[in-house]
């Protein structure tokens, strides 16, 4: 038997540095709705139009980031710049006078997490173990997720020390990024490969299978009802938690996906990412049918743990499961494909929650959410029954 190695040395400089890149951007991101609302008057309709449009060039560019990635078989370059432009997005964010000018820094921080997303999980897939990679996957996401958790917290004592300067807060922002880049720019090490000598940007189709056909299909499915986590902020705010007990809320969800992202990759290497992933499935459509049920805040407190618990089973674990359909070579174009997909249905969703939210009521949007949820999940469950997985190229 085939014995298991431990966490790669660049899987773990990965995770510290996506910790503090989402140390940076988690201080801003729970707080950009409620700034867009409360200080510069925008209606729930363009949060979620700026956040569809942020969130889906992202998951766009991951596509051509990877196909280009994969042509070069290069990953440090696009991690490096993708993570520069995260970075400076937070100087712009501090500078924002108007709507106009968050969502322009909204788009710089999202094209960052495009151009370096698919690259980065490239670079963890061929710097794991293939018996090993729920584990790194898991391990990663148990990092990035800690800065989800230190992240919002540093931006309520920042806020209070700052007396609700939010621009300050964006500015402060800048500092662990920057550092993120640094540790990634000295730090994470790359072997040197043979470029595929493709030209143009088409995905390579026949090196994939049908079970990888599938699970894109039905995520787009699942995707079109995931509007962006901002309404969950919002609808705690609705609820009328206070500006820093809403952010705490937050905190929980993250602190709880942080603490099983691990976790759950390892049972997922043990039992089937499959299994993993419907349960996680089941468990959004439960949230966000009850985030539209709901009339008490105390509620909150119960909801964003179990959204943390669905987070563990499905972000890591999604990709993992998905490795095991592709050879390594196309790794970072699948990926990309992938989020790319996820990207146009992410623009619709919250751009459909902008609408309910404001034309039928706060919790429309739930209701629809969690309907697509538990239609995602069924088609899982049933057109997956027999995956067909590729063994990649060691």
């Amino acid at each position: 038997m085939e014995k298991k190695r431990a966490i790669s040395t660049n899987v773990v400089v990965l995770g510290v540095v996506s910790l503090l890149n989402d140390v940076a951007s988690e201080m801003v991101y729970p707080v950009v709705p409620i700034f867009l609302i409360s200080v510069l008057g925008a209606p729930a309709l363009v949060v979620g139009f700026i956040e569809g449009l942020a969130d889906s060039i992202s998951k766009i560019l991951m596509a051509f980031s990877g196909v280009f990635s994969d042509r070069s078989q290069k990953r440090r370059p696009y991690v490096v710049w993708g993570y520069s432009f995260a970075t400076f997005s937070h100087l712009i964010m501090s500078l924002a006078g108007t709507w106009p000018m968050v969502m322009f820094a909204r788009l710089i921080n999202r094209t960052g997490k495009g151009v370096r997303t698919s690259a980065r999980d490239a670079l963890i897939t061929e710097s794991s173990d293939k018996l090993s990679r729920g584990r790194n996957f898991g391990f990663h996401r148990t990092l990035d997720s800690l800065g989800a958790v230190v992240g919002p917290l540093l931006s309520i004592v920042v806020l209070k020390w700052l007396g609700g300067n939010y621009r300050m807060l964006f500015l402060a922002a800048f500092f662990p990024a920057l550092l993120g880049v640094l540790m990634f720019v000295f730090f994470v090490k790359e072997k040197e490969k043979k470029p595929l000598g493709l030209t143009g940007l088409h995905f390579e189709w026949s090196k994939t299978n049908d079970s990888f056909k599938i699970f894109l299909l039905i995520s787009f499915v699942f995707t079109l009802g995931n509007s962006s986590d901002v309404f969950l902020i919002l609808r705690a705010q609705n609820l009328g938690l206070s500006i820093g007990l809403t952010i705490f809320t937050y905190v929980l969800f993250n602190s709880v996906y942080s603490l099983l992202s691990l976790p759950a990759g390892i049972i997922a290497d043990k039992i089937g990412a499959r299994k993993v992933l419907f349960i996680g499935f089941m468990m959004f459509a439960l949230v966000y049918f009850s985030f539209g049920y709901i009339t008490s805040s105390a509620w909150i407190w119960i909801l964003f743990p179990i959204y943390g618990i669905y987070m563990a089973f499905t972000d890591g674990v999604g990709k993992a499961y998905i490795s095991k359909l592709i050879p390594h070579e196309i790794s970072a174009s699948a990926f990309g494909i992938y989020q790319t997909l996820m990207g146009i249905g992410t623009f619709f969703a919250s751009t459909i929650a902008g609408a309910l939210w404001t034309f039928a009521g706060a919790s429309s949007p739930f209701y629809f959410g969690g309907a697509l949820a538990l239609l995602a999940a069924f088609l899982f469950l049933f057109l997956t029954k027999r995956i067909k997985a590729v063994q990649p190229i060691a």
